[in-house]
């Protein structure tokens, strides 16, 4: 390079001195090529091009560093990343693959034997090679640190001590414990995944840890079973819960920041007869300040939504089975109605995201602090809206109802399964009809269907069979869209990528305040809602089947055919 004229020699020598100087401080000794290229003594294009000459082979630009499918499925990304290769294309027995040092021959020659395949270099720019790594195969990953723990059965003890540390590290480098970084990718990965929830779960021969994304839990790389001791007490020391405690079920807590986002994992341990099963709910705060589109709702049911939770008194009620997403839409709520001129008080049981500007009671029960000695001590404490994590029983739901009788806004959710029947779940409960008619505004049940993959979406014809479930006929399917995924990499082949919700909103009126009154049945309120224009849940999928946001399959997963 320096007889090029691309460097003097007095800057290379300038260059080694600081190297030398930082290795005396034993830091992490740089290259000297890539020092030079780090303080911009040339381009590493200028690097590459002029290796390439020297060595006269082709050289590969950041834009051509583009594999086959055959070419990545030949060479295992553990291969590619301890190379230091990328392949680019394979034609029978023969293997191109794209390198940063031309001297390096004991890693082509290593490459070869154990592919079994003539290898033919090219060169690329070291970085444009990690990127391209990352990209096609994906960042390091579990099983990358995985392959640390080789050969250590004899140093588990010292590991652990390592691993065991007090501190909430938010961050990892190549000099923390072994352990310390598995727990942190295995958490960083599902979290890249867009994954609800991590399953670590003991089995007798096998360590098992799996993801929830989209609501479908998907297996992934296990960590040796000799680990699992050290991985359990490592997350239950994150989450401030005892490890010397292994008989009864724990609860805590981990914050911890990813990518520049804090993050909540609410953490729960089971013992089970293999040891304790931990299960990690991740809250991402992100999802609680989407606008009530991103939430599914189309124009029509969101100006109903939005009339309902801005009204003055009265309860609201969100409805549907566990994992359907009401959490979520009541937090949204909050943020959505959350003003400087709003005093806003939530009991829950537990506080599962921390709002700004919203006071959040969490319910203790060892302390006798239950929903409904915490709901008597909120309503001193004048607040405009009143959000209650669940209604359970006749206590929280008769302090919730005088509440919505004396001037406060009530949310809260019921475990049923469409929404008229949350009348008589309250009847059932044990509340007066007369006040479940005059205080009850309306009631939302809700299911989170899958949405399909916006990169590898594809319209297509409707089959007899599909019309037939959705009750639709050949003229109407003709205004509609109907799409599906093909699976792609961003939806890791499945098809579908994300959530959204199907809803249905029983508006309570005059007519249906006295049929509440009166108690008469479930159905009887049901075909009156529906004589007054509401929608259920079947009809809202249709719609968004229609529209190219959902599936059939999705639809008559989550949903019951409606009656008439």
């Amino acid at each position: 390079m320096i007889e090029k004229g691309l460097v003097s020699s007095e800057v290379v020598e300038q260059t080694q001195e600081t190297i030398d100087q930082q290795d005396d401080l034993s830091e992490a000794r740089p290259d000297l090529l890539d020092k030079l290229i780090a303080d911009g003594h040339f381009q590493k294009e200028e690097m590459t091009r002029l290796l390439a000459e020297e060595f006269d082979m082709p050289m590969v630009a950041t834009t051509d560093l583009v594999a086959d499918e055959e070419a990545l499925n030949a060479v295992p990304k553990k291969l590619a990343r301890r190379y230091g290769v990328f392949p680019l294309s394979i034609e029978g027995n023969r293997l191109r693959v794209a390198i940063h040092d031309p001297l390096d021959v004991d890693s082509v020659d290593s490459l070869s034997h154990v592919l079994q395949k003539d290898i033919e270099t090219s060169i690329a720019a070291k970085e444009d090679i990690k990127k391209a790594i990352a990209s096609h195969y994906g960042d390091a990953g579990v099983e990358d640190v995985m392959s640390e723990f080789e050969g250590l059965e004899g140093e588990l003890d010292s590991v652990e001590i390592q691993g065991l540390d007090s501190d909430q590290k938010e961050s990892t480098d190549e000099n923390d414990a072994p352990i310390i970084r598995l727990v942190y990718l295995i958490i960083t990965e599902a979290i890249k995944r867009r994954a609800s929830d991590i399953h670590l779960e003991p089995l007798e021969k096998r360590f098992r840890v799996r993801y929830r994304i989209d609501g479908a839990l998907m297996e992934v790389e296990n960590p040796p079973k000799r680990l699992q001791l050290s991985i359990i007490s490592r997350l239950k020391i994150m989450a401030h819960i005892s490890i010397a405690e292994k008989r009864i079920p724990q609860d805590g807590r981990i914050q911890i920041k990813v990518a520049g986002k804090d993050l909540d994992l609410r953490v729960s341990s089971l013992p089970t007869a293999h040891g304790e099963s931990i299960v990690m709910r991740i809250l991402d705060k992100e999802g609680l300040k989407l606008g009530l589109p991103e939430l599914g709702f189309f124009s029509d049911d969101q100006s109903v939504f939005e009339r309902v939770i801005g009204l003055p008194d009265g309860i609201f009620l969100v409805t549907g089975p566990t994992g359907s997403g009401k959490t979520t839409t009541l937090y949204s709520c909050l943020h959505y109605i959350n003003r400087p001129d709003t005093k806003i008080i939530t009991v829950e049981d537990p506080v599962e995201y921390q709002l700004s500007g919203i006071n959040q009671v969490q319910v203790r029960s060892e302390v006798d602090m239950s929903f409904g000695r915490a709901l008597r001590a909120m309503l001193r404490q004048a607040p405009n809206v009143i959000m209650i994590g669940e209604i359970r029983d006749l206590e929280t739901a008769n302090i919730a109802i005088n509440a919505s009788l004396t001037g406060h806004m009530v949310f809260s959710t019921l475990h049923t399964n469409d929404a008229p029947s949350a009348v008589t779940r309250l009847i059932d409960i044990g509340v007066k009809p007369f006040l479940v008619s005059a205080s009850l505004r309306a009631t939302m049940a809700q299911r989170l269907v899958r949405r399909i993959c916006p990169d590898c979406k594809q319209s297509y014809e409707p089959t007899d069979k599909d019309l037939r479930i959705l009750g639709l006929t050949p003229e109407m399917a003709s205004t509609g869209t109907f799409m599906k995924g093909e699976g792609c990499n961003a939806c890791t082949g499945t098809g579908y990528r994300g959530r959204f919700g199907l809803f249905e909103i029983f508006q309570v009126d005059d007519e249906l305040k006295e049929m509440v009154y009166n108690s008469v049945s479930t159905q009887k309120l049901r075909v009156k809602a529906r004589e007054l224009g509401m929608r259920t849940m079947r009809e809202d999928g249709i719609r968004k089947v229609m529209a190219g946001l959902t599936t059939v399959d999705e639809v008559v997963r989550v949903t019951m055919g409606d009656s008439d």
